[in-house]
């Protein structure tokens, strides 16, 4: 469906939740947007053979989070939100050429880079132990919010129920190789230790003695960040776009250029808040906070995955539909729980043979004592109930290995969700769902005799 995440969410918990979902969908965009233009500073620095601080602004007023200026990433910003505004086409032409410029570079670097491979940089395979590996699980998924900008595209592919699947399905599978094996590739040139974080793979060429390779990562990493913001301005005024259809937000930004076919206000003004958090925000808090908005939106969909396959409005039982919810709530606290003793760094394997069995017992529950209520007709997720619960597991326990201060941030800007859906999204919502069912009612009665009974030979819905 058009709308992504959101639609979906929508359609199977309700417009709270979805746009809660919203929010922290739009600020995924804003803050990926923003971390990726930071990184696009970097590498033109080493480009230019340049530290990327030399074309920053060192603002000491401010806090030391927020007091590396970054004007670059601005003008790189609105450059994007220029090429995005005027064509869809344009833009998609623009991103195929630069993809397939992009994986040469990817090859070049895995390639060149195992010929500098040193087996004895793997020797301390895991410096921070099992909890160092999951932190940076729970970052990495700042990698995966692009999938999700795919299916805002339903509306503009020719058939999405068979396209958008195979896409997603094949870009995630394709991606998820190429990083491991760059992953495994940089951590073959370099000791973890001497890892640049700017500039990674720049850094590691030059360090191996190929100053010259370092030139043609730089300009394949800009070529792929280019890309990836591109992407995601696209994706993000589709998003707000589908958003302001239902009123939730200021209607003006569903509005689509006469001429070139785009959402212009939901473009320029997602790209002038993703450039406003670029110019201030330290990379670290960016990644940090995505994350938190990532892997909570994966819990909801799985959530949602739940409920729409064991639950149809009408045909489910009050029985089965409670069952449901109980199944649901305990599989969240289960989780919830597991991921909390984790966080708070509980010692021993007590807390986990509690909170990890009775997950399963949930799992096992909604699975044995509530029939699935629908089938999908094309695709469909396999392994169902137990995929999109260890789908929530793993997504909850993530959580628990971000810092405390990134889930600070994450509550301010929910807060400020719930105000404005509260005082405005959710009065201007249902007015429009009003009227719309006022619109709908006065239809039938023009179509119909009257009393809302379809005239004798009117056609409804392809039936006499």
């Amino acid at each position: 469906m058009a709308g992504g995440s959101f639609a979906y969410l929508r359609v199977e918990l309700g417009d709270f939740m979805a746009f809660v979902a919203a929010g922290n969908i739009l600020l995924e965009y804003c803050i990926g947007g923003a971390a990726v233009a930071r990184a696009w500073t970097s590498y033109f620095a080493t480009l230019l053979n340049h530290q990327p601080s030399d074309f920053r602004i060192h603002a000491s007023g401010l806090d030391a989070n927020y007091s590396e200026l970054d004007p670059i990433a601005v003008v790189v910003i609105a450059l994007v939100c220029i090429f995005a505004v005027v064509s869809t086409k344009g833009t998609s032409r623009f991103n195929y050429v630069l993809s397939i410029v992009h994986i040469a570079v990817i090859i070049f670097i895995i390639v060149a880079g195992l010929t500098k491979a040193d087996a004895a940089n793997m020797r301390d395979f895991m410096p921070f132990g099992v909890r160092g590996i999951f932190s940076a699980s729970a970052v990495l998924f700042f990698a995966y919010i692009g999938f999700d900008a795919v299916s805002t595209m339903a509306e503009e592919t020719k058939n999405p129920a068979r396209d958008i699947p195979i896409g997603l399905v094949g870009a995630m599978t394709l991606t998820t190789a190429l990083y491991c094996v760059l992953a495994v590739t940089l951590c073959l040139m370099q000791p973890y230790s001497s890892i640049d974080a700017d500039a990674p793979f720049s850094v590691a060429f030059s360090a191996r003695g190929m100053d010259w390779a370092k030139y043609i990562v730089a300009f394949g990493a800009l070529k792929g960040m280019t890309t990836v913001l591109l992407v995601s301005a696209v994706g993000q005024a589709r998003y707000l776009t589908h958003i302001a259809r239902t009123h939730m937000m200021p209607p003006w930004l569903a509005q689509v250029h006469p001429r070139t076919g785009t959402p212009v206000n939901a473009t320029v003004v997602m790209l002038v808040a993703t450039a406003i958090i670029a110019f201030f925000t330290n990379l670290n808090i960016l990644s940090n906070l995505l994350s938190i908005s990532t892997l909570f939106i994966f819990m909801l969909v799985a959530v949602a995955l739940l409920v729409r396959r064991y639950y149809v409005a009408g045909e489910t039982t009050v029985v089965n539909r409670n069952k449901l919810a109980a199944c649901i709530v305990a599989i969240l606290a289960t989780s919830v729980a597991t991921a909390t003793c984790w966080g708070v760094n509980v010692n021993g394997w007590v807390p986990y043979a509690v909170t990890v069995p009775a997950w399963f017992v949930s799992t096992v529950c909604l699975w044995a004592f509530v029939p699935q209520a629908r089938a999908p007709k094309l695709w469909g997720v396999p392994l169902v109930p137990w995929l999109p619960s260890a789908s929530i597991a793993i997504n909850v326990f993530l959580l628990g290995s971000i810092d405390s201060k990134s889930f600070m941030r994450f509550g301010i800007w929910t807060a400020a969700l719930l105000v404005y859906y509260l005082f405005v999204g959710l009065h201007a919502s249902y007015d429009t769902a009003k009227a719309l069912a006022a619109e709908s009612a006065i239809a039938k009665v023009e179509d119909g005799d009257g009393d809302g009974k379809p005239a004798r030979g009117a056609v409804h819905n392809g039936e006499y």
